[in-house]
C-alpha cells in the first residue's frame, strides 16, 4: 500500500490521534493535507479540534478522579503544574481557554484544572471553544502556507515524494512529543 492510500484511508484519524497526542505540527501537517485536496479543510479542523478536546478531557477528569494516584502526585511535583495552578487561580476561565497555546502547558494544565475543583460543565464549554478555536488555526496554518510549501517543495509533489516529506514531518512531530513525554516522566 503506497503513501498516499494510507494516508487517504486513515487521514483524519491520523490527524485526531495526532491532535491528542503531540498537537501543532500533526495540525499544520493535516491543514497541508487539506490543502492538497486530501480532504475536506472542515474535516481536518473537525478531526484536530475533537481530538484535542478528547484528550484535554481525559486529563482533566484523570486529574479530577485520580488526585491520589502516583502519576498524578507526580505531575504535581512539577514546576509547570505549580505555574499553571497559579495562573488558574488569577485567571481561571482565560487559562481553561488558553493553556492549550502555551508551550509546555498542554497535558499538565487540564490535570491541574482537574484537581482544582472546576466544574466538569465550565471546563468542557471552554475547552470546547478553545479546541475550536485552536483546531481552526492550526490547520488554516497549514492551509495557507500549502501553497508557500508547495512553490518550495516543487516538483516533489509531483512525483509523489511530497508524502515521504509530510510522514516524515509527522514521524519527526510524534517523535519529538514521545521524547519529552519520556523526558517529563523521569524527570
Amino acid at each position: 500500500m503506497t503513501i498516499e492510500a494510507i494516508v487517504a484511508k486513515y487521514g483524519l484519524a491520523a490527524l485526531f490521534a495526532g491532535a491528542a497526542v503531540e498537537g501543532e505540527a500533526a495540525v499544520i501537517a493535516g491543514g497541508v493535507l487539506a490543502h492538497h485536496g486530501l480532504f475536506p479543510m472542515w474535516a481536518a479542523m473537525l478531526a484536530a479540534a475533537t481530538g484535542s478536546f478528547s484528550a484535554d478531557q481525559g486529563w482533566f477528569f484523570a486529574g479530577r478522579r485520580m488526585r491520589d494516584h502516583r502519576w498524578v502526585k507526580a505531575a504535581r511535583a512539577k514546576p509547570a503544574f505549580a505555574r499553571a495552578q497559579a495562573m488558574l487561580e488569577r485567571y481561571p476561565i482565560a487559562f481553561i481557554f488558553a493553556f492549550r497555546f502555551i508551550y509546555g502547558f498542554r497535558t499538565i494544565s487540564p490535570i491541574a484544572i482537574g484537581t482544582a475543583g472546576v466544574a466538569p460543565r465550565l471546563f468542557a464549554v471552554v475547552n470546547a471553544a478553545s479546541a475550536i478555536t485552536w483546531g481552526v488555526i492550526f490547520c488554516s496554518i497549514g492551509y495557507v502556507f500549502g501553497h508557500a510549501f508547495e512553490a518550495v517543495v516543487g516538483r516533489l509533489a509531483e512525483d509523489h515524494r511530497l508524502w515521504w516529506v509530510v510522514g516524515g514531518l509527522i514521524a519527526a512531530g510524534l517523535t519529538i512529543a514521545l521524547v519529552h513525554r519520556y523526558r517529563s516522566r523521569t524527570a
